[in-house]
């Protein structure tokens, strides 16, 4: 086969794959766009495009503040995870102690729980706790899933990190926490962009959790938010709005994987190439 061929066939199935992955985000946008009497018309383009829905969800469906909550609940997720990660990947990966593979593959096992099986247990801690219808809440129940998730990615990048560094800082005096602070951290940076995003992401789309642990519109987060837009009927679902509040809280997201981009292929391929 001509290489001009292999060329034009590997583009057309680049082209198909985007316009798979691509197409579903576009017609939400142009969805978004429309008046609510032609929703229901099928066209690929706006035609006379209005922000009537986006007004409608911060005027009516005080959605400012659900994505405050969401912010709120993602960005402290995120930290502590890392936080954590961190220390304990240090721990994991440097120190050697008597059951590290089994606390490994333990705290690896507990992320592969489905959220329902642990729904019901989670509820009666947050409730002792006296965390319900809380941000915390959230918080503390999406931690089971990212810390983990997190915990074993740094361990692994930890061991893959020169041992001579470490020795190194060991002779000049330093403690392990100087060690975590000035020499491991930069060296983690891009595999902590990497995990950080994914851990802000799950908690960004977590649902069950924040479904069940609240009951106030003000303490929701934006996939519950848009789970509850509503129109007058049941059978009259205003499908403009909840299509712009889709593509307001996916934007985030977009804008933070462009900025951090390099780090985070940086991070997906660091290791995968030794020597």
């Amino acid at each position: 086969m001509p290489k001009s061929v292999k060329t034009g066939l590997f583009w057309l199935l680049v082209v198909a794959i985007c316009l798979y992955a691509l197409f579903p985000f576009y017609y939400a946008i142009i969805t978004s766009l429309r008046p609510p009497a032609d929703i229901f018309t099928v066209n690929y383009f706006p035609g006379k495009p209005t922000t009537d829905n986006y007004v409608g969800i911060f005027k009516e469906q005080n959605f400012a503040v659900n994505i405050f909550n969401s912010l709120l609940v993602s960005g402290a997720v995120t930290l502590i995870s890392l936080g954590l990660g961190v220390t304990a990947a240090y721990a994991l990966g440097r120190i050697q102690f008597a059951g590290r593979g089994l606390l490994l593959t333990t705290i690896l096992s507990v992320s592969m729980f489905p959220q329902v099986a642990v729904l019901s247990g989670m509820y009666e801690l947050v409730r002792v706790m006296g965390l319900y219808n809380t941000p915390g809440a959230m918080i503390f129940s999406d931690l089971l899933f990212t810390l983990p998730f997190t915990v074993w990615v740094l361990t692994t990048f930890v061991k893959g990190l020169p041992k001579e560094i470490e020795e190194a800082a060991i002779v000049d005096g330093a403690t392990p926490l100087i060690i975590i602070r000035r020499v491991f951290l930069p060296l983690l940076a891009p595999a902590m962009v990497t995990t950080g995003l994914l851990a802000f992401i799950g908690a960004w789309n977590e649902f069950l959790f924040a479904l069940t642990f609240t009951i106030d519109s003000n303490e929701r987060t934006v996939p519950v938010a848009i789970a509850f837009i509503s129109g007058a009927t049941k059978y009259d679902l205003p499908w403009g709005r909840i299509m712009a509040a889709s593509v307001t809280v996916t934007l985030p997201l977009i804008v933070l994987v462009l900025i951090f981009q390099r780090k985070i292929v940086a991070g997906l391929t660091a290791g995968a190439v030794k020597g």
